[in-house]
C-alpha cells in the first residue's frame, strides 16, 4: 500500500522547496490537523486560518464584502481569494482553501447540501473545484478535506487539468 496523501504532498513540497498554507471554513481546521498528523510536516506547512463567519473572511483573508455579498462564501469567487489571502499573508508557494454547506441546514437556492468550493492559489495561477457530497455534516467535512488535499497533490504532480465540477 502506497503512502497516505499527507506524507505524499510533504514529500512533494520538501522535494521542490515550497511551503503550503491554508484557509478553512466548512473543514474547521480538518486539513490543517491532517497535515500537522506528519512528523516534520514544519518544515513545508506555514500554517492556516478557520475563518468561518464573513467577517474573518474579511479580517483574517483579505476576502471582499463585495465578493461575498455578490457571490456568497460558497463560491468560487471566494474561495480563490481566501487561498490568495492566506499566502499573502503567511508568504506561502501554494495554498488551499476550503468553503461549502456541510449540513444538515444551510442550502440555498443553487446550493445545497453537500456544495462545496475548493481554491488553490500557487505563484504560477489559481484554479477552483466545486464538489457536491451527499453525506452527514462529518462526512462531508472529511470528504471535503479529502478533495482539498487531493487537489493539492495533483498540483504538485503537474496535473493541468485543474479547473473541475466534480
Amino acid at each position: 500500500m502506497g503512502e497516505s496523501l499527507e506524507v505524499e504532498i510533504g514529500n512533494l513540497l520538501r522535494l521542490n522547496s515550497r511551503k503550503l498554507a491554508t484557509a478553512e471554513s466548512c473543514t474547521g481546521g480538518l486539513i490543517g490537523h491532517r497535515l500537522t498528523t506528519i512528523p516534520g510536516s514544519s518544515d513545508y506547512y506555514l500554517g492556516g486560518a478557520v475563518a468561518y463567519s464573513y467577517d474573518a473572511k474579511v479580517a483574517l483573508l483579505d476576502v471582499s464584502w463585495d465578493t461575498l455579498q455578490t457571490y456568497g462564501a460558497v463560491s468560487r469567487e471566494t474561495v480563490l481569494e481566501m487561498a490568495r489571502g492566506i499566502a499573502n499573508r503567511l508568504g506561502a508557494d501554494i495554498a488551499i482553501s476550503v468553503s461549502g454547506i456541510a449540513g444538515p441546514g444551510g442550502a440555498m437556492p443553487g446550493k445545497p447540501v453537500g456544495t462545496v468550493w475548493v481554491g488553490l492559489w500557487a505563484r504560477d495561477g489559481e484554479w477552483a473545484r466545486v464538489f457536491h457530497f451527499a453525506s452527514s455534516r462529518e462526512g462531508n467535512k472529511s470528504l471535503s478535506a479529502q478533495a482539498a488535499l487531493q487537489f493539492v497533490f495533483d498540483y504538485l504532480q503537474g496535473k493541468r487539468t485543474m479547473e473541475a465540477d466534480i
